[in-house]
């Protein structure tokens, strides 16, 4: 019979500790072994026992669970922690996610949701391991480097689903003959760790911050590989650590990880700071999200306004309406009509599908790619490779030509 699950409980309250362990108690792959009362109760406990899993309440006397959550990783860093709350709000997700918890659980759980959420936990490995299929290539032992591409994802306004649609592209375009990494460029706010249910004791600040000795090394060691493969470039933890990336310090981060991935893909910010132009400036694609609303299609007006006052070439971008449903009104060919730009893409609205990829950091990619939504991102990803693959051949044609137009002006 293999091992049995070994799961830490941690409540303040005894009631609470006994119920779960009821719950689990007729599990035959599972095994409680141990409960605390407390924080520190659950540092001792979970470094003399080792569980897989530990299930940590939010909310202890000495102790919180998220600065627990961070201390019992320590001790015990093969372990898989769900926090307990009754509060369900996003902040309180994303600080969790952040310490390293790996799910979310409203209290009080269902037997079936929290036996679910165990033997998902029990199944991942920790995410600091540097293991895709295929054993991803770093670029370490590699004497020359690829010509990769980068694909900036980037909306002119918040709430388009920007960042749900770079991380199931780049779901996507991950593959063991193509592999890619996925920057998350929101360098103060970013949720691409959330998304993705993954947890980086480095970050993208970090190459930043030594962007002129930059080498594969540094990179492999700032990675998170998904256990797709795909190698992630977390945002930081906190807001004041990302106030020290520069633009100039991005810019050469994104062209040193194209020489080690086929494929960069860049969840920006939707304003346009330095970081974000930067950014654009170094794609070699732009995803234009736009949802079928007035004051998303007229961000996009404005966006592709400042395109053309600078001369910057539109056909670097493809327009993608994300949210499409008929019911509303607003059609792709009605924006497409409005702003004299072809739609390329369109993503239809599907919740049922995105509200627990989302809340479980499991892509939509992951699962039923028959599904219409699914289907619509393979379209834009074969997309993508086209219009890359036919801009290569447009530079080559044209290599003794000036460079393009930058958002930033010409580079010294």
């Amino acid at each position: 019979m293999p091992d049995k699950i070994r799961v830490v409980i941690v409540d303040d309250f005894a009631e609470t500790r006994e119920s779960l362990r009821k719950l689990l108690q007729f599990e035959a792959d599972m095994e409680v072994v141990g409960t605390a009362r407390s924080g520190k109760e659950a540092i001792s406990l979970t470094k003399d026992t080792q569980p897989n899993v530990v299930i940590m309440d939010i909310n202890m006397p000495d102790m919180d669970g998220i600065a627990a959550t961070e201390a019992v990783l320590e001790v015990a860093p093969r372990a898989q922690v769900t926090i307990l709350s009754v509060q369900s709000e996003s902040d309180y997700i994303r600080r969790a996610m952040m310490a390293g918890a790996r799910a979310f659980l409203t209290k009080p759980p269902s037997a079936d949701e929290l036996v679910a959420t165990i033997r998902k936990l029990s199944s991942l490995k920790p995410t600091g391991m540097l293991t895709g299929p295929g054993g991803v290539d770093t670029g370490k032992d590699r004497k020359t480097r690829r010509e990769g591409k980068i694909v900036a994802v980037y909306s002119p306004k918040g709430g388009t689903g920007k960042t749900t649609l770079a991380c199931n592209l780049a779901m996507v375009l991950q593959t063991e003959d193509t592999p890619s990494a996925l920057v998350d460029a929101s360098i103060q706010y970013g949720d691409v760790a959330v998304f993705l249910n993954l947890l980086a004791k480095n970050d993208v600040a970090d190459l930043a911050a030594q962007a002129n000795e930059i080498d594969a090394d540094l990179v492999e060691d700032v990675a998170v590989a998904h256990a797709t493969g795909l190698h992630v470039f977390t945002a930081p933890a906190s807001p004041e650590k990302g106030d020290k990336v520069h633009a100039e310090q991005f810019g050469k981060v994104l062209h040193f990880l194209a020489g080690l991935y086929q494929y960069v893909i860049v969840d920006t910010q939707s304003g346009l700071n330095d970081l974000t132009i930067s950014a654009l400036d170094a794609s070699d694609l732009v995803i234009l999200v736009a949802t079928p609303d007035i004051p998303s299609i007229k961000n996009v007006r404005l966006f592709y306004d400042v395109l053309e006052a600078i001369g910057y070439s539109a056909g670097r971008v493809l327009l993608v309406m994300n949210r499409v449903d008929k019911r509303y009104g607003i059609t792709a060919e009605a924006v497409s009509d409005n702003l004299k730009q072809p739609v390329v893409g369109q993503i239809p609205l599907d919740e049922r599908t995105m509200i627990p990829a989302t809340n479980q950091g499991q892509p939509f990619m992951l699962g039923d790619r028959s599904r219409p939504i699914a289907r619509a991102v393979l379209e834009l990803a074969q997309t993508v490779r086209t219009r890359l693959a036919e801009k290569k051949e447009e530079e080559e044609a044209e290599v003794k030509k000036p460079a393009r137009p930058r958002l930033l002006g010409a580079r010294a």
